[in-house]
């Protein structure tokens, strides 16, 4: 049977890029059949010309030219997908915002990009009939954008929990499993290259922020830009507060939370202990996982690789056969830019959590009552408390567990309670059980 052929372009052929075209290699006979076409790679665009060269040419398309000039790529009359790879925003925003001008689809795994600007180049794609793809932006090869905007279209969703970055949740799965110290954990996950050399994206949590930024665009249908995200990192967990979390029946994770409530969209990216009991407790090494909340759906999760090559691969290329699919059937823009509406953020200072709290101070008579005083002042309450290890013959760690509060009181409290004069340190903070009932 005859069937069409798509042609394809790659600006890109770096780890994922390689990945698309090794998948694209192995499994071409069972992806033409799904797409209903013939997938082929005719042209790449990639700054190290010669390296991207020999990948191709490793991989089977000694014929396949490369150029430096993402321009090329874009400008081919013969190209129907633009397949972009390469990484940053401002480069990126450039080749996408040509090819969706010159009426091509676009495919892309670029988080920062769509992050940043994907409402803009969302809108562009409405008015020049074109569609972008963009799940492999989110969890790797986890299906995860799909899931939400078009298999969920029915439901109202309440929340959204992710461990949405693999190198944080590995980090925190060595310290709580083997015990680790973070910059042990750390520098293993960089010598299997989990991490980056500059790790700081995904241990502060900006890499996680861009993800739950994009997710919840999408599942509360108004645009959430990366900077609305207030974010905070792992950096400061130790072995003892997971050793707390595991005497209170807790895991610590690193979590993307986007809720709607009265007040707004309340999105946010930071440390919190979650019940072991939690189905994103079980989420280990650099997995990652979106729990959902929703109705009629009520709960569940979706899980799997969140990086690397060959699992992005998988995500890049369902989008090229759903594009594809378009294509033939003369149905491209059939989903424009979901977010329609225009909701409030909800403000950091208004978001509720229960505390966990360490403090180390002198072991005298009167230090936890005037600790728990000044929590009281700022309407606080203690679900659960102990004086654990001793720090000196005159020191002691007291860990504390409220109830839920507002963040501005937390916020007060702890300034209040650092300035008492047997309080030596609040050594950290950190939000408990985060999930909705």
């Amino acid at each position: 049977m005859d069937i069409p052929s798509i042609k394809i372009g790659i600006i890109g052929l770096g780890v994922v890029g390689g990945g698309v075209v090794e998948v694209l290699r192995q499994n071409a006979d069972l992806i033409a059949l799904r797409a209903a076409a013939k997938i082929e790679l005719v042209r790449a665009a990639d700054l190290q010309v010669e390296k991207a060269t020999a990948i191709l040419a490793q991989l089977g398309l000694p014929d396949v030219p490369v150029s430096a000039d993402w321009r090329e790529v874009v400008s081919d009359p013969q190209i129907d997908i633009v397949v972009e790879l390469a990484g940053g925003v401002e480069m990126p925003r450039q080749a996408v915002s040509a090819a969706l001008a010159n009426k091509k689809t676009v495919v892309t795994a670029n988080k920062d990009m769509m992050a940043s600007c994907g409402g803009e180049l969302l809108r562009l794609a409405e008015e020049n009939g074109a569609d972008l793809f963009f799940e492999a932006s989110v969890a790797g090869g986890i299906p995860i954008i799909q899931a939400v905007k078009e298999s969920l279209a029915a439901n109202r969703i309440r929340q959204l929990m992710g461990i949405l970055n693999g190198t944080s949740n590995y980090i925190l799965t060595q310290m709580t499993e083997n015990g680790s110290s973070f910059e042990t954990a750390l520098a293993q996950a960089q010598a299997l290259g989990y991490a980056e050399a500059d790790p700081v994206n995904d241990v502060e949590g900006y890499d996680a922020a861009r993800k739950i930024a994009i997710l919840s665009s999408i599942a509360f249908n108004t645009r959430i830009n990366e900077s609305m995200v207030p974010v905070e990192g792992i950096g400061k967990i130790s072995d003892w507060d997971i050793t707390y979390a595991k005497e209170f029946g807790y895991v610590i994770k690193l979590l993307g939370l986007a809720q709607e409530t009265e007040e707004g969209v309340e999105v946010r990216v930071h440390p919190a202990m979650i019940p072991l009991s939690h189905p994103l407790a079980a989420v280990r090494h650099s997995y990652n996982a979106v729990f959902v909340n929703a109705f009629p759906l009520e709960k569940a999760m979706f899980y799997g690789r969140g990086a690397g090559g060959l699992p992005t691969a998988s995500a890049v290329l369902g989008d090229v056969v759903n594009a594809a699919r378009n294509i033939i059937s003369n149905g491209r823009g059939r989903w424009a830019c979901t977010c329609f509406l225009d909701k409030a953020v909800k403000p950091l200072d208004e978001t509720q959590s229960k505390y966990y709290i360490r403090i180390s101070a002198f072991d005298r008579p009167g230090v936890f009552a005037a600790i728990t005083g000044e929590l009281a002042k700022q309407c606080i309450s203690i679900d659960s408390v102990i004086q654990k290890r001793r720090l000196s013959q005159e020191s002691a760690e007291i860990v504390i567990i409220t109830h839920k509060v507002r963040h501005k009181n937390m916020a007060l409290a702890l300034k209040k309670t650092e300035g008492l004069a047997d309080v030596m340190k609040v050594e950290n903070v950190i939000r408990v059980e985060v999930s909705l009932d």
